[in-house]
């Protein structure tokens, strides 16, 4: 029985998804809940499981193509699968028959009468002349070839009269069309301003150091750097509830809860997946559910309420190695804080030059509701509880 793979419905504002890479090929066997194809929406990407065990037969929306939710992008022969599996031992032992029946190529002699063939060979010779005639033609009918083969035949003349200097057009996907969409709608529509800080890591990386190996044997999971930036940015937030509000219209909504979304890449592109209620975890749940979402952030397999409803973004530049940025802000949120490397450098500390691991931190808002003030006391927040962890532990 033949089925239909169908574009799944993603979320209640996704229409459209752009297909990303086969797993299978047509022709392939495939077991149930075996991943087929890499389907992604402007929001998420996610991989489609097989529904029945069997063969693809036909695949109608190939990588790079476009579908909507609900269309047919190929088709799955349930019988084939068994099929060959069952009839292959029985038909095994009969090849034993075969051998006689390779007794028949004797009437292969048969094919010499077409030596008569030989004759038709000067008529062949009489043919040249008329096939020189239409050997002018040929060299017509490859121009307009060439033509519609332009880009193809551009590229390679590129490649080469001046070296490899080819082109490769690839659609955007919709996760990318949609942060692009996002991040323009913020600098056109928001008043984005940018004010930095340095904060000393020394402290967080002693305590790190002393505590880790106890935090993961416990746990399981390793005490990074993340967990004290959610647990000071909580802090500083509350503190400063402009920058955890938005702007609906001419109100301003003040949200007092902490849902902090962490900017992680990947091969896929960049996500922000929510950690929800924030001030209720403790280092331990930011550390596991980091990892957890970016292990699934890699493998296509958020769910899309993972990546909506942030009321702050953190994002860290720093583990490529940027020195300082300026981050922008994801709408409709008011502010996010932008980590970045750890370097040693020269400070001075009670008048004297030490040196220190220091980390630039920048904090880009909108200035339509944060005013520097708040913007300035934020950072400064975020200064001291890194500098002090026991503000953090404490909450004071």
């Amino acid at each position: 029985m033949s089925i239909e793979l169908k574009v799944p419905v993603i979320g209640e504002s996704v229409s459209e998804i752009f297909i990303g890479q086969w797993y299978k090929g047509e022709g392939s066997t495939v077991a149930v809940d075996e991943n087929l194809v890499e389907l992604e929406s402007e929001k998420a990407t996610l991989d489609v499981p097989s529904p029945s065990a069997g063969v693809i037969t036909k695949i109608l929306k190939h990588a790079g193509e476009t579908a909507e939710v609900g269309e047919v992008i190929a088709y799955l022969d349930q019988v084939s699968a068994a099929a060959p599996a069952a009839k292959a031992p029985e038909k095994a032992p009969e090849p034993a028959p075969a051998p006689p029946v390779a007794e028949a190529p004797k009437p292969a002699p048969t094919p010499e009468p077409p030596k008569p063939a030989p004759a038709p060979t000067p008529a062949a010779k009489v043919e040249p002349p008329p096939s020189e005639p239409a050997k002018t033609p040929t060299p017509m009918a490859t121009q307009p070839i060439n033509h519609t083969a332009k880009p193809a035949n551009y590229a390679q003349s590129l490649q080469v009269g001046a070296g490899n200097r080819t082109e490769e057009v690839v659609p955007m996907s919709p996760v990318r069309r949609r942060i692009a969409a996002r991040l323009l709608d913020a600098t056109q529509n928001a008043a984005l301003l940018t004010t930095f800080n340095e904060v000393d890591m020394t402290a967080v990386k002693e305590l790190r150091g002393s505590l880790g190996e106890a935090f993961e044997k416990r746990y399981g999971v390793r005490l990074g750097f993340m967990s004290f930036f959610v647990k000071a940015a909580v802090d500083a937030l509350k503190q400063c509830p402009e920058i955890n509000a938005i702007i609906e219209g001419d109100k301003v909504v003040y949200r007092r809860y902490f849902d902090v979304g962490v900017a992680i890449g990947s091969d896929r592109g960049l996500f922000v997946p929510v950690l929800r209620n924030a001030e209720e975890m403790t280092f331990a749940d930011i550390e596991k559910s980091i990892t957890d979402l970016a292990k699934r952030a890699q493998s296509g397999n958020l769910r899309v309420e993972e990546l909506q409803g942030g009321t702050f973004t953190i994002t860290n530049g720093g583990v490529y190695g940027s020195l300082l940025s300026t981050p922008i802000v994801n709408p409709p949120q008011s502010g996010v804080l932008g980590m970045h490397s750890i370097q040693n450098r020269p400070v001075a500390i009670d008048g004297q030059v030490v040196i220190r691991p220091m980390m630039y931190l920048a904090l880009t808002y909108d200035h339509r509701i944060v005013d520097g003030r708040e913007a300035v006391t934020f950072l400064k927040s975020i200064k001291d509880a890194i500098e002090n962890p026991a503000r953090i532990l404490l909450e004071v």
